[in-house]
């Protein structure tokens, strides 16, 4: 009985151990790779609002840059106000937000200018940030004429002719405006009484060079001074272009202002506008970069 009872009890002790040795070690937990997904994700874009000013006759062209920056430049929000170079001169002088002025003739930008003397910055205006200053574009004036060209104009010649002969109604710039300055500088050159034609009812004038453009557009006058590129953009006829003799070279200013709130962010995008990309849609419309 003795033996009997010892046995089972090592038989028990047996079945014991071997089900113990079943019994599978619990798998250490897999060591998993570090997380790089933070590190891989690049930080997000900083959030900037560039404006710029910009003369009317860059709409079309700044427009489409605007687009293409943007695209390239994640975070980059550029807001644009177009109007004549006197106007955005007054706005800046004014207080109005401004990171970049681009302006159709080196004038306004002179009289925001500290650098410049006291008789091209009569009022000793300091909005420029020194150093930012280029000289953008090179542009043209041309005489443009409605669809069909019912006068017949065909020159600064003969327009100067048929002016004097009271036979025409003409479209050019306020003199505030550098479209109608050069237009004025036009008029200087052929010995032209401007002051006398408008009294007699011949000329007709536009706040800025769109709406001198618009005036020819809808033929409500028989022709108009304007930039060339604003011809290619309206479909408008050329039938000359005036000479440096005539009224100088049609230089396009831009400059930082040092009331910029994002400095560093405007001086990449003139950088920007002086490369090849936007390059290409300038020279599209006719203008050159400036000399």
């Amino acid at each position: 009985m003795k033996k009997t009872t010892a046995l089972l009890l090592a038989l028990c002790m047996i079945f014991a151990l071997a089900a113990c040795g079943r019994q599978a070690a619990p798998a250490p937990a897999a060591e998993q790779p570090p997380d790089q997904t933070a590190a891989e994700e690049p930080a997000p874009a900083e959030e900037v609002e560039l404006i710029v000013f910009a003369a009317a006759s860059m709409t079309e062209t700044m427009t489409e840059i605007k687009a293409m920056y943007e695209a390239a430049n994640p975070g980059v929000t550029i807001t644009c106000n177009f109007d004549s170079s006197g106007t955005l001169k007054t706005q800046i002088q004014e207080g109005a937000d401004c990171d970049l002025f681009i302006s159709a003739a080196p004038k306004q930008m002179n009289a925001l200018d500290a650098s410049c003397d006291a008789e091209k910055n009569p009022d000793g205006l300091d909005f420029v940030l020194q150093g930012s200053r280029i000289n953008l574009l090179e542009n043209k004036v041309a005489l443009v004429v409605p669809d069909g060209n019912p006068k017949g104009i065909e020159s600064f010649d003969q327009l100067i002719s048929l002016l004097r002969d009271g036979e025409i109604l003409f479209a050019m710039g306020n003199s505030d405006v550098p479209v109608g300055q050069y237009t004025q500088k036009i008029f200087a050159f052929f010995e032209l009484n401007e002051e006398e034609l408008a009294a007699a009812g011949k000329l007709t004038y536009g706040t800025n060079v769109k709406e001198v453009t618009t005036q020819v557009k809808e033929a409500s006058v028989d022709c108009g001074v304007v930039y060339a590129t604003d011809a290619f953009s309206a479909g408008l006829t050329i039938v000359d272009t005036a000479t440096k003799d005539m009224c100088g070279q049609v230089i396009y200013p831009a400059a930082v202002l040092n009331v910029s709130k994002n400095p560093e962010a405007a001086q990449a995008f003139l950088d920007y506008l002086t490369g090849p990309e936007a390059t290409a849609v300038f020279e599209s419309v006719g203008f050159s970069p400036a000399a």
